[in-house]
């Protein structure tokens, strides 16, 4: 089964090297939060595969993350975005309290319609620099409100920990049931 994401396009050689450290799929009733813990510092990078929506009822929706429970101003963003007939860039601003990692598909989107997206962390133990992340995400809806592509990037203000637990979070309203998060270590 070939490996998909940002840095599989880059990786020669053995594609063995990612390892799945966890999953979760939303049930019944939706979530307020997805969180990963007791992350090992035994990888390069990690990388968290993504299926999504929420039951906002306009518009698309972000999710965010947070690492090691920091909710202080330590993150900043970046994006680009396009939905077939314009493109646009955005800057979160710096000293938020967490980074935007994917666009979601809402409930107003059209039923059953997930988003998709990969989010890379680059570093994520490498206690020298600030940890960054990337993410591309998006989805379809035939037609119905025009699909939507994002290409997100984030720092971490952080260079005294390793990435051991992130929560990611919606903007609004609770991720819908049947979401699926998956995080995997990338080991060189």
């Amino acid at each position: 089964m070939p490996i998909l994401g940002i840095i599989a396009s880059a990786i020669s050689g053995n594609l063995n090297s990612y390892e799945s450290i966890a999953t979760t799929t939303v049930g019944s009733g939706g979530t307020s939060s997805i969180t990963f813990s007791s992350i090992p510092a035994t990888y390069t990078h990690l990388q968290i595969r993504m299926l999504a929506r929420d039951n906002r009822s306009s518009g698309a929706s972000n999710l965010n993350v947070q690492f090691n429970s920091d909710s202080g101003s330590n993150y900043t963003g970046h994006n680009l975005q396009g939905n077939g007939a314009a493109a646009s860039v955005g800057f979160e601003g710096a000293s938020q309290t967490s980074i935007p990692i994917m666009r979601i598909s809402t409930t107003n989107i059209g039923a059953n319609i997930f988003a998709g997206g990969i989010l890379d962390i680059l570093d994520y133990a490498n206690t020298n620099k600030y940890k960054t992340t990337r993410a591309l995400s998006g989805f379809d809806d035939n037609g119905v409100s025009g699909g939507q592509i994002y290409f997100m990037s984030g720092v971490w203000m952080n260079t005294s920990s390793a990435i051991s637990s992130m929560t990611i979070t919606p903007v609004t309203t609770p991720i819908q049931q049947y979401s699926s998060f998956a995080l995997y270590g990338i080991k060189g």
